[in-house]
């Protein structure tokens, strides 16, 4: 229960813009020192961004920011960092090629009286602090030789051992066993009892229900309600986070949408028991040709894991994959393209050149096609314009460079450079993300027509709506596991959330 005290921290009518689009409207928001505070809300609500007010990040903005019941306005994040904020961003920060007890002591190396840095007191400190954690590591080993969801521990327990008042924690669990989730939550339940006041961000609404004593929900940049967490349920928090009412921007996909039957054409691709590491729990599914297969989860849930497995990029440590009724162990994404399988990451910043005309990101797919020895730009500009004219990218210039192209658009040439090939199966990460909804229609009708044509397409994503929109068939992975599939059903948005 919330102290009946005054807050550590008020915020009162705080607005933020990016690029004159709102992130957040008129939010209040206010934490008091002995609480843990969770923040739930659908991707791009306003979670994150408030939180990076708090901390320095973003210093622009309207509104009033009240620490200590005084007027603050931090102009960095050194600024909050000496006011006693710390902050673990959903992205980790860490670096790799430092050892871990340098990750720890980040920025604050015990030195002695010349100013050298004391090597064995901070080997020794760190492996105290990491130990309170329940981390049983080498402080000297370099921390990019251990696993990601370790690294993520090892970040975390910088931040709560630094002695910040205020701490915030971004999608802390993404990458957790259940057990490292226990002992996080074990302490932060300490850190409150020692007065500490924690907002714990997360999709994971049973993490937040089991270790909040408040919750907030926000919904399109605005605050929309605040609960004591034993008087709420997932399911109401739910129905705020998506709204059913005329306050609902756009295609939120609340209502229910029917599956259609099972095709009967055979499976492009079957995934038998793929295990990976601290990602994936013998996940095992099929991708049939003429049908779009949705895999839906939170962010940590495994999809980008399985997504790199399909294309080759990383292997399994166990498991099998059957691409066109033949067992295939991709050694390289090079044997998995040569299998007839494309891959569109998330980031298009992964697999295209900004700096280089359109047609070259196009028909960099099938120049061992063209020609062994020599470039022909003639024909590579011939098979981008062909391209460009089918799937509609705009401005219709194949000289143009890309980066001159909008976010929708370039997404365009992602796709258009796989189908110039063309696949067998195309796996799409995250392929309406950030565009507007004009260049989300595009796109979808195109994966639409590919479906169409019977290219199998797997359509992995942490948005409901794009899965929706998109999928015959649907899967949820929830912490690295298959927990739900969805199949000549009736389906929508809540459904998915409850699952994951």
């Amino acid at each position: 229960m919330t102290p009946q005290r005054a807050p550590i921290l008020e915020l009162r009518g705080i607005t933020k813009a990016f690029g004159g689009v709102e992130a957040l409207r008129g939010v209040d928001f206010a934490l008091f020192a002995g609480e843990i505070h969770g923040l739930v809300g659908e991707n791009g609500a306003g979670k994150s961004t408030l939180m990076k007010i708090i901390a320095g990040v973003h210093a622009e903005f309207s509104g009033r920011f009240i620490l200590d019941g005084k007027d603050t306005r931090f102009r960095s994040t050194r600024d909050a960092h000496a006011a006693g904020i710390a902050m673990v961003h959903q992205e980790l920060s860490v670096a790799p090629d430092l050892s871990v007890a340098e990750n720890v002591f980040l920025g604050t190396q015990p030195t002695n009286r010349f100013g050298l840095v004391q090597w064995r007191r901070m080997a020794r400190e760190a492996g105290e602090q990491l130990a309170k954690f329940g981390i049983d590591v080498d402080p000297m080993s370099r921390l990019g030789d251990l696993p990601i969801g370790m690294q993520q521990l090892i970040e975390i327990a910088r931040v709560l051992f630094s002695g910040a008042r205020i701490v915030i924690l971004d999608e802390p669990t993404s990458a957790l066993s259940p057990p490292e989730v226990e002992r996080l939550f074990a302490t932060l339940r300490r850190l409150r009892d020692e007065g500490c006041a924690i907002v714990f961000i997360s999709h994971f609404i049973e993490d937040i229900l089991r270790v909040s004593d408040t919750v907030t929900v926000f919904r399109n940049g605005r605050k929309v309600a605040e609960t004591e967490s034993a008087a709420t349920s997932k399911a109401a928090l739910i129905e705020a986070m998506i709204g059913k009412g005329s306050e609902a921007l756009g295609e939120t996909y609340t209502d229910d949408i029917m599956l259609p039957p099972p095709t009967d054409r055979p499976a492009v691709l079957k995934a038998d028991e793929l295990t990976l590491a601290r990602s994936l729990q013998d996940v095992s599914f099929e991708a049939r040709g003429g049908e779009v297969l949705g895999i839906y989860g939170f962010m940590g849930c495994g999809q980008l894991e399985l997504a790199r497995i399909l294309f080759g990029k990383i292997k399994p440590d166990r498991g099998t994959l059957i691409v066109g009724g033949e067992p295939k162990t991709f050694a390289s994404t090079a044997a998995a393209r040569r299998a007839g399988v494309a891959f569109v990451p998330e980031s298009r910043r992964a697999m295209l050149f900004h700096q280089e005309p359109v047609y070259k990101n196009i028909s960099i797919s099938v120049l061992g096609r063209i020609s062994a020895l020599l470039l022909k730009p003639a024909r590579e500009r011939s098979i981008a314009a062909r391209q460009v004219e089918q799937l509609q990218i705009r401005p219709a210039a194949v000289d143009l460079e890309l980066g001159m192209l909008s976010g929708g658009n370039q997404q365009k040439v992602a796709l258009a450079k796989w189908l110039s090939y063309p696949p067998r199966l195309l796996v799409l990460c995250e392929p309406t993300r950030g565009m507007d909804v004009g260049a989300k229609n595009d796109v979808i009708n195109i994966i639409r027509e590919l479906r169409a044509k019977g290219l199998a397409v797997i359509v992995l994503s942490t948005e409901p709506e794009t899965v929706l929109s998109l999928a015959d068939r649907i899967i949820v992975l929830k912490r690295g596991a298959v927990v739900r599939e969805f199949a000549h059903e009736m389906v929508s948005k809540d459904r998915l959330l409850q699952a994951a």
